[in-house]
Parts: structure tokens; C-alpha cells; sequence
């Protein structure tokens, strides 16, 4: 499953948009530290591909892919030392995939900033500064062990040791270390740390409802301008979290009427999906039988016995082929039957590179 770790300023919209996506209903007031326990919540991915599937095979169930949103309190200025609360909670999002950087984008003077003036590109440093100190910790812990073990001869502890030294000199910049050219055995050593500016991230820029279907506003461009500047690689996606409260309170069915009517084709939660997929390389395959219709993540690039291993290690130990139909000719052929008689169903050995929309069949033997 897909997690992603949403961190940000207070009163930026971080809460609003977790309660959007998740109906979680966590608690969102005008007023710094709102959020004081982190907020887990699971959402399905939508994905009109899985209702056509199972228009066509009827299963007993339909089980869509789903992402983890993980809300922490809001960041301030020195919250890395202990300041304000969300220092104490920032290890609640090591273990995510990757990061959400909910950025104030719009004018309200009756929404209170921390620092008192909209500026997305100071906030953006704030929040990059605290992260990369709240890496610098973990990264001066490890490297005390590492040198104590290198001491006694330790080859692998004086290469790690050497890797961690040069994490440090961005992290006490307060700079994240996708600055860093990193070798690949550089990575390794940071790999198992989980360090926070080692995920990718991907900005979501809450602007206003005018902003959101016609001009793009001064504070998404001069966030985009920051990055561009910095050479991150990160991607912006905007949304409007009074929208999204606004279609978290309607039934499905009416969702897409409202979306409509203000010039939208999609949810703030489609766009974040969508740009999330994309940022960590990411796709769906199906797998269609009379029990079950399901959605499965894996990354871009993947094999079918890799495919195989995220429903469970036994299919990819045991792996044998994989019976494979392309989505749009499992749907114009109606289901497994139809594709069989016209030949559309090929079978795939270990070496198939799964693609995007593929409904798979495995075959194992353990």
C-alpha cells in the first residue's frame, strides 16, 4: 500500500485536506497545534478500470488499491529542538513512501499564518530546514557507531561512516540531501535510516476556489519558481480544501455533478493519487476472477513473478507464467472467456515486464 506522510505549517490546510480525503474528521481549527496525535487514515484509489471489470465478471467483491494519509501536527521554526509539537511526531513518517507538503497558496485575512504573511517559498525552507535537522540526529547517531566500528578494521563501517559524513554536510546546512549527488552505495548506507528528505515529495498547493479552475495565482508561481531554482524533484498539485471538504460531505453519486459545475474533471484526491503514482514510478494490474476483482500497485519496470509476489511471496517463489490480456481487450472481448476464444490471452514467462492495466492470471506451484 502506498503511505504518504503529509507535513506542513499549522492552519496551511493539512487537517482539512486529511478530513477531505479520509473522512476522518480530524479536528481542524484557526489556531497553531490543532492536530496534536498523529492522523492515520486509508483511502481507496479511484479507478474506473476496476468498476468496468467488474461490470463484466460480476465477483463476489471488488477490492480497489488504496493509499495510507499520515497527518502530523503542523511545523514551526526551531520544531526540530522541541518547538511547538510537531517534532515529537515526525517519526510517525520515516516509514512512509513519501512526503506531502501542504503549502498555503492563498490570501484570507481571517485565516491566521505563523509568520504572519502568505510566502510559499520562505515556508517551503522553513519546512525543508526542520526536516533536514531532524535527519541530522539520526544521521550523528549512526555515525558515532559506525566510527566506533570502523576503528577495529571494519572496511563496510569506514565506507558507511564516509557516506553518513557526507549526508552531514548538507543536513547541518539545513539542507534536504536530494541537494546531495549520492552514489548508489551512498544510498544503501542511508537507505535503512528512512531519512526524511531522502523521500520524494510532492507539493500540494492549497489556492482558492477562483484559482483552482482559472489562472494559476502569484503563490503557486512563485512556489514553482523555488523549486525550479533548487532543481528538486518534486512536483506541485493544486487544490482548494474548502472543495474538497465541500465534496467529502456529498453522496458519491452527486460528486461528479458538483465537480462540473465549478469546471473540474477531477478531486484535489485524484490529482494527489495520480501525482503520487507518478512521482514514485508506480502503476495498477488486475487480477479478475468470480470471487474476487482486484487492483494491485507495483512499480513501473516491474517482472510478472515481482507482480506475482505483492498478492504473496508463495506466487513469486513458485511462479510458473502469467495468463495476460491487455485492459482494453478484456473489456472489448467481455472477460476472460471472450479473450481466450479471439487468442488475446498470452501467456508470460519470468522475464515479462508487467504494464500498466494488464489483468494477470498466475500460475505457481509451491
Amino acid at each position: 500500500m502506498l503511505s504518504l506522510g503529509i507535513v506542513g505549517l499549522p492552519n496551511v490546510g493539512k487537517s482539512s485536506l486529511f478530513n477531505a480525503l479520509t473522512a476522518a474528521k480530524a479536528e481542524a481549527a484557526n489556531y497553531p497545534f490543532c492536530t496534536i496525535d498523529p492522523n492515520v487514515g486509508v483511502v481507496n484509489v479511484p479507478d474506473p478500470r476496476l468498476d468496468a471489470l467488474a461490470t463484466i465478471v460480476k465477483p463476489e467483491r471488488t477490492v480497489p488499491a488504496a493509499v495510507q494519509f499520515v497527518d502530523i501536527a503542523g511545523l514551526v521554526k526551531g520544531a526540530s529542538k522541541g518547538e511547538g509539537r510537531g517534532n515529537a511526531f515526525l517519526s510517525n513518517i520515516r516509514e512512509t513512501d513519501a512526503i506531502v507538503h501542504v503549502v498555503r497558496c492563498f490570501d484570507d485575512p481571517d485565516v491566521t499564518h505563523v509568520d504572519g504573511t502568505v510566502d510559499p517559498a520562505r515556508d517551503r525552507e522553513t519546512i525543508e530546514f526542520e526536516l533536514a535537522l531532524a535527519d541530522l540526529g539520526v544521521v550523528e547517531k549512526r555515525l558515532d557507531k559506525a566510527k566506533r566500528t570502523a576503528k577495529t578494521g571494519d572496511k563496510s563501517a569506514a565506507a558507511e561512516a564516509a557516506s553518513l559524513e557526507k549526508a552531514m554536510t548538507s543536513l547541518a546546512e539545513g539542507r534536504g540531501l536530494w541537494h546531495l549527488t549520492l552514489t548508489p552505495e551512498d544510498r544503501a548506507f542511508l537507505q535503512p535510516l528512512q531519512l526524511l528528505t531522502l523521500k520524494p515529495i510532492l507539493y500540494a498547493a492549497n489556492v482558492t476556489d477562483e484559482e483552482l479552475t482559472g489562472t494559476e495565482g502569484p503563490h503557486v508561481k512563485a512556489l514553482r519558481a523555488a523549486i525550479a531554482a533548487d532543481k528538486e524533484p518534486a512536483q506541485v498539485v493544486t487544490f482548494s480544501a474548502k472543495i474538497e471538504a465541500e465534496l467529502a460531505d456529498l453522496p458519491p453519486e452527486d460528486r461528479a455533478e458538483f465537480l462540473g459545475s465549478l469546471g473540474l474533471e477531477s478531486a484535489g484526491l485524484d490529482r494527489l493519487i495520480r501525482g503520487g503514482f507518478q512521482l514514485l514510478g508506480l502503476q495498477t494490474y488486475f487480477t479478475a476472477g468470480e470471487k474476487e476483482v482486484r487492483a494491485w500497485t507495483i512499480h513501473r519496470g516491474d517482472t510478472a513473478p515481482q507482480a506475482a509476489g505483492v498478492i504473496h511471496t508463495d506466487f513469486e517463489r513458485g511462479f510458473i507464467r502469467a495468463e495476460t490480456v491487455a485492459f482494453d481487450e478484456f473489456v472489448k472481448l467481455g472477460g476472460w472467456k471472450g479473450a481466450k476464444e479471439k487468442g488475446a490471452v498470452r501467456s508470460e514467462g519470468k522475464e515479462y515486464v508487467v504494464q500498466d492495466g494488464d489483468v494477470l492470471l498466475f500460475r505457481f506451484n509451491v
